[in-house]
């Protein structure tokens, strides 16, 4: 594994971070609790020393099981967590409707003490603002009460979290530029690379480390499937339009090269695409199992992409994958999902 320094904080993160969504929300495929913990457990030792979690996955579970997993190691961990969902008052939740935010300082320090709590430790690494939306990213009593929790000691820094329906380029845009935040997350794939390739400039300009999530494009950049699949009822994968999966995988054939008699797979070879720009400092991949854990750790320890593939890569990303001339009519990018 090797390390990068997040941006502006004082974070130094696995190249390859672990994203507890997918084991504690069961929006991903159903993992059960002890299997997830030792999933976790088995990635410190791979490695991953970035945990990406939520106070709401789970309805807190995703910080209760870092408890559970790590115990003793709290300083070999790099704990990043979010807040922005009031989940105490509306626990009622029809499928992936999104809950009611809540942005206020009282709020926003009332969760991070339960955070704190549910993490059993003193601070958090990384505190990110849960899909904010531009109104909470202006209020400046909110990003007053973060520079006072940092005072404090309660957490070390603080960054956005941005989901794509919710909040997404003119939010991530204005949160570098007018905050300054040192973190931000965002969705970045091969087959979903905007709006994120937009921020790339001005996160350099502005020290600003970025977290890609979803390096995979819902397991499209894998072997784990070759055709589209049916993915069951509640899982995040199925609210993916049939339309953006069938094209996802014509793509998917224009990029096979990066696996065929390379020395990696698709998948790793999906992360080193992430890890390709400078400003991104660990990539969060969905792991639910050990195979997928041990494949996704050693991305970094196989053949780096070549300056002559990411030249094609580039070619296919401008001309939108050549869909045009292969008869099909390319639809506009659908970026990504929601997180949770």
């Amino acid at each position: 594994m090797k390390y990068r320094k997040l941006g502006a904080t004082r974070l130094m993160v696995s190249e390859v971070g672990f994203g507890v969504w997918t084991v504690s929300t069961g929006w991903w495929g159903t993992v059960d609790e002890s299997t997830g913990v030792r999933l976790l457990q088995e990635a410190l030792g791979h490695g991953i020393t970035l945990f990406d979690t939520a106070d709401t996955y789970g309805e807190g579970l995703g910080e209760t099981m870092l408890a559970k997993a790590f115990p003793k190691r709290r300083h070999d961990l790099v704990i990043a967590t979010k807040v922005g969902y009031d989940f105490y008052t509306f626990q009622e939740r029809e499928g992936h409707r999104e809950r009611p935010q809540d942005f206020t300082p009282a709020f926003v320090r009332y969760a991070c003490e339960q955070s704190l709590r549910r993490l059993r430790t003193e601070y958090i690494d990384l505190y990110q603002l849960h899909n904010p939306k531009m109104d909470a990213l202006e209020r400046d009593d909110l990003f007053a009460l973060l520079d006072q929790l940092v005072r404090e000691g309660k957490i070390r820094s603080f960054g956005v979290a941005l989901g794509p329906d919710i909040g997404w380029k003119d939010e991530g845009l204005f949160a570098m530029a007018q905050r300054r935040v040192p973190a931000m997350q965002v969705i970045y794939s091969l087959l979903e690379p905007e709006p994120a390739r937009a921020f790339f400039p001005q996160a350099e300009k502005h020290n600003t480390g970025l977290l890609a999530r979803v390096p995979h494009a819902s397991e499209v950049l894998t072997d784990k499937f070759s055709q589209v699949p049916a993915f069951p009822q509640g899982d995040h994968r199925a609210l993916r339009r049939a339309q953006w999966l069938r094209q996802a995988f014509e793509k998917r054939q224009r990029l096979l090269f990066l696996a065929q008699g390379t020395g990696r797979t698709l998948a790793q070879a999906a992360i080193q695409f992430c890890l390709a720009q400078p400003t991104i400092g660990s990539v969060l991949p969905n792991i639910t199992s050990r195979e997928e854990l041990l494949e996704y750790s050693r991305a970094n320890e196989v053949p780096d992409l070549t300056p002559g593939e990411l030249v094609r890569i580039d070619e296919l990303l401008q001309h939108g994958f050549f869909q045009e001339q292969a008869g099909g009519r390319p639809a506009p990018e659908e970026a990504g999902s929601p997180a949770p």
